[in-house]
């Protein structure tokens, strides 16, 4: 696979940034590959034509170095997830003879969920059909409309732009026919996933058509684990549910700083407490307008290719229960706001690289 950029590490932080390669080496050799992989040696690569290579006679992973400092650590991870595949083909299969992208390795790929491209960086493709383009071009209208300061024209038009996506994906269903699914990381990689952002996971597996994990994830240049959210779905359902992730995350943020300045508020103590009741209010009106669609015998059953997809990429997958912030006063607060809140066309500089990119709105 080929590269990009350049980029420097102390010596102790690249003895880190090993220790944690080989650690994923081992994490996807016992979830992917049944550990029937002998440790390799993972090796830093300066080179800046290949991202990731699998050097038999040596027994060596190489991992571009410049591509480790430029890319998220998912990205990274799914070059060490192709290097491992022809590492698989030719010590496990014995395709000794075959050429490097040949039969053996592509089964491998196909089998276990693998981007077998031998160049370019692993990336989602935004491409949709003509069916999906229209529906995804009245969404978007139907956004702007809800940026009517008359509140029952906004609120009509999100609840709209909902109802449509719903009988989208059920159209997509009655269709009965294979549907090509990506994966994304959204949001940004931290060491502690607070409430408010478990809730906004759960509102994009409820009610936005995708499927929802956290992942771990390494920053090099800090030397720290942490974890992001990746979703799965349909390109054009994972181009809607970035969009929300951005336009709720930053409305999150924004409703925080307004309450703190209304409330002369000087410090951040109740940031996390208030910030869980907005997403859990949001998530209490779409609960209400989804039992509404049910009434209407609008009801989506999701396609099982999906969960093929996604146990393809995670194979063993844990569910994890945490305890809430406390239900105080500012919950409630918080809870009021995201009861008012309404899904709208995007103004920040998140909510319009991900519209520009799955030409959501324009």
């Amino acid at each position: 696979m080929r590269s990009v950029s350049n980029g420097e590490l102390t010596a102790s932080l690249e003895r880190a940034l090993v220790r944690e390669l080989v650690t994923e080496w081992r994490r996807i050799n016992a979830a992917h590959f049944r550990e029937s992989l002998a440790p390799p040696s993972i090796v830093l690569s300066t080179r800046t034509s290949q991202l990731g290579l699998w050097v038999p006679d040596a027994r060596a992973i190489e991992l571009s170095r410049a591509m480790i400092l430029a890319q998220p650590w998912s990205v990274v991870v799914e070059v060490l997830k192709h290097e491992m595949a022809h590492q698989y083909a030719h010590e496990v299969l014995g395709a000794i003879d075959e050429r490097a992208h040949g039969p053996a390795f592509r089964g491998v790929c196909e089998r276990l969920g693998i981007d077998p491209a031998s160049s370019g960086l692993p990336a989602a493709r935004t491409t949709h059909d003509e069916a999906t383009t229209r529906a995804v071009e009245r969404i978007a209208r139907l956004l702007a409309l809800a940026e009517s300061p008359n509140v029952h024209e906004a609120e009509a038009a999100m609840a709209a732009a909902q109802r449509l996506m719903l009988k989208h994906n059920i159209d997509l269903q009655a269709r009965a026919q294979r549907h090509d699914y990506d994966y994304r990381a959204v949001g940004i990689p931290s060491g502690r996933v607070e409430e408010s952002q478990r809730i906004l996971a759960g509102i994009l597996g409820k009610h936005f058509f995708v499927e929802v994990i956290w992942i771990p994830v390494y920053r090099p240049l800090e030397g720290k684990r942490g974890s992001v959210l990746e979703i799965c779905g349909t390109r054009a359902n994972l181009d809607m549910a970035e969009y929300v992730h951005a336009f709720l995350s930053r409305s999150c943020e924004t409703a925080w700083t307004d309450h703190k300045h209304a409330h002369a508020l000087r410090s951040n103590r109740e940031r996390r407490t208030f910030q869980s009741g907005v997403m859990s209010g949001f998530a209490g009106k779409l609960a209400r307008e989804t039992k509404r669609h049910r009434e209407e015998g609008l009801v989506w059953v999701k396609d099982g290719h999906i969960d093929v997809f996604f146990r393809k990429r995670h194979p063993h997958v844990r569910n994890i229960r945490y305890g809430g912030n406390p239900r105080s006063d500012a919950w409630h607060k918080g809870r009021e706001v995201g009861e008012k809140l309404v899904l709208r066309r995007g103004v920040g500089h998140a909510e319009s690289a991900v519209v520009s990119r799955g030409r959501l709105l324009r």
